[in-house]
């Protein structure tokens, strides 16, 4: 059977249930937001567009039991999602290689545009719970992708032209790195300092540990709520890093400051993950 192999489609920040806060704070850090979408699954969401793969802000109603996973879990990124073509086939693929997953389901949210309202429609594939204890991975097929990619939602004020890497904080690295392994093959992983790193298409997801993630990024850093393991920190490609500060300087966001060849945002200034923009 042939090896899936991996590539981005999102990656998710939660904002809990401070939808308005959290998409205000991020159009603060450089991003255009599309219109709030309402899933079928009673959710809410906002998303920032770049070429080929975006950033989700994720929210449930107070109170709702709709969307506990959500709810139940902090502010900040907690969600690393593959692409997929076919939902089934990834299924199939993942039941094939003992990974535990639910069945593919399916949901929805009303898309509003000038020529009138169409259904964004996806399908996903999602690890069961407890597989992965830093946060959620899940595959998504897009069924509309007209809906989502769209040109006037992809220019932002910071440059940013897509997601570079994903930072998981594990205290035992090797665990996630062999999910990994049986997911895509171990050709796949590879050894980092400190850690290993799964290429996703353009882009990576590096599991480090917390003295190496630390080392880079010290006081910029989660509370990690009492966790040893936690999705951390994204790195977002930008054409200019000159935009992108002055996008930060234009948005008054504490504590951002140049690091290496990078700009880098705490996550005090970030709900909860923090940021970093890179050329």
């Amino acid at each position: 059977m042939t090896q899936l192999v991996p590539t981005l489609d999102h990656v998710v920040v939660n904002v809990r249930d401070r939808i308005d806060e959290g998409a205000a704070c991020y159009r603060r850090l450089g991003f255009t937001l599309t219109p709030r979408g309402h899933h079928t699954l009673g959710s809410m969401n906002h998303l920032a567009m770049f070429g080929t793969d975006y950033l989700e802000l994720i929210a449930a109603p107070p109170g709702s039991t709709a969307r506990p996973e959500i709810l139940g879990s902090p502010e900040g990124l907690n969600g690393l999602v593959f692409g997929s073509e076919d939902a089934a086939a990834t299924h199939f693929a993942m039941v094939k290689a003992g990974i535990a997953v639910h069945p593919p389901g399916e949901f929805s949210r009303p898309v509003v545009l000038p020529e009138g309202n169409r259904d964004a429609v996806f399908r996903t594939v999602r690890l069961m719970q407890g597989m992965v204890p830093a946060g959620r991975l899940y595959f998504c097929q897009h069924l509309t992708r007209d809906l989502v990619w769209r040109d006037e939602w992809r220019h932002h004020a910071n440059g940013v032209t897509g997601v570079a890497r994903a930072i998981v904080v594990a205290k035992d690295t090797a665990d996630l790195g062999a999910l990994f392994a049986r997911m895509f093959g171990p050709d796949a992983v590879r050894p980092i300092d400190g850690g290993c790193a799964l290429t996703v298409g353009l882009s990576r997801f590096d599991v480090v540990s917390p003295e190496t993630f630390h080392a880079e990024f010290g006081d910029a850093a989660p509370d990690p709520a009492g966790r040893d393991t936690y999705m951390a920190a994204l790195e977002f490609r930008t054409r200019s890093l000159d935009a992108a500060a002055a996008a930060l300087e234009t948005g008054r966001v504490e504590g951002a400051r140049p690091l290496g060849q990078s700009i880098v945002v705490p996550a005090s200034s970030a709900f909860g993950a923090t940021l970093a923009f890179c050329l």
